[in-house]
């Protein structure tokens, strides 16, 4: 069982036909910046309420790291395909 700050399997399967090449494709840059995404978000919600949860913030700074590198790394394989995930997921270009 997942607990509040990651995500469950369910909408992990989901994301995974949603941004994966198939309905197996966990491996994929795209579907791994999907999963972070839905994480980095649990977290930002959690830290509304806690705002002295230091733990979690760092943690939280990890995540966006990880997900700062698989998005230049798709950024610089193909643009297009970068313009379209950071639309698709709502997060603004910053790389």
């Amino acid at each position: 069982m997942a607990n509040k700050f990651s995500i469950s399997k369910e909408k992990t399967q989901e994301l995974m036909r949603e941004y994966g090449k198939n309905e197996h494709d966990s491996g994929s840059a795209a579907v791994q910046v999907a999963i972070l995404s839905e994480r980095i978000r649990n977290l930002t919600e959690h830290l509304k309420t806690h705002k002295k949860d230091n733990h979690t913030r760092r943690g939280l700074m990890q995540l966006i790291g990880k997900r700062r590198g698989l998005l230049k790394y798709i950024k610089d394989g193909n643009i297009n395909e970068y313009r379209e995930l950071i639309k698709k997921l709502g997060i603004r270009d910053n790389i």
